[in-house]
């Protein structure tokens, strides 16, 4: 009796491990629109189009409406509008508040972002609406989109400081170095 006993209960094991199948949870990849609005909460940047700026200001008009002026302090000692100004062209804005006046603290071109980049071992083109599409078959692990966060680049599940962005050439960085790309025509 015993022996049938303990018979049943190494059959009963041995068909709860078959039946799992070595099968691990997976992960549920659903965002809730409470999470997605937590997300953008959490994001500083302003973003917009610019409608008029000088040699030290931009004005924007941002996506909710409102036109607001931001000052660049001349005594900045890096460049902190990356892509050029020009009217018309998308922004992505961060700016502190000083004495009553918004300043830049980071700028970035959005519409000069845009395009085709390329480097020794990267091919790809940012695209409007987020996409990255490769230029490289063979790239074993290519960038699919991208967004700005809190004035850095996401390049699918990399992030990067934008150091450099001008009409021909940008420069990002992180942990892993300085990657230089040059604009593809």
């Amino acid at each position: 009796m015993k022996k049938i006993s303990t018979l049943l209960l190494s059959f009963a094991a041995l068909l709860t491990f078959i039946a799992c199948n070595n099968k691990k949870s997976q992960k549920v990849l659903s965002h809730s629109t409470a999470e997605l609005e937590n997300n953008a909460a959490r994001d500083s940047t302003v973003y917009g189009t610019m409608v008029d700026g000088g040699m030290n200001s931009i004005l924007l008009q941002t996506d909710k409406g409102d036109t607001i002026e931001y000052l660049i302090n001349p005594n900045d000692t890096i460049e902190v509008v990356k892509g050029g100004k020009l009217s018309g062209d998308r922004f992505a804005v961060i700016s502190y508040t000083e004495y009553g006046d918004r300043f830049v603290r980071s700028a970035i071109n959005i519409t000069s972002l845009l395009g085709t980049w390329t480097s020794l071992d990267k091919n790809f083109e940012i695209k409007e609406g987020g996409t990255v599409t490769s230029k490289i078959q063979s790239e074993t692990d290519p960038w699919t989109s991208w967004k700005l966060f809190n004035g850095k680049l996401i390049l699918s599940k990399d992030t990067f400081e934008i150091n450099q962005l001008g009409a021909d050439s940008l420069a990002l960085e992180n942990a892993n170095g300085i990657f230089v790309y040059k604009r593809d025509k």
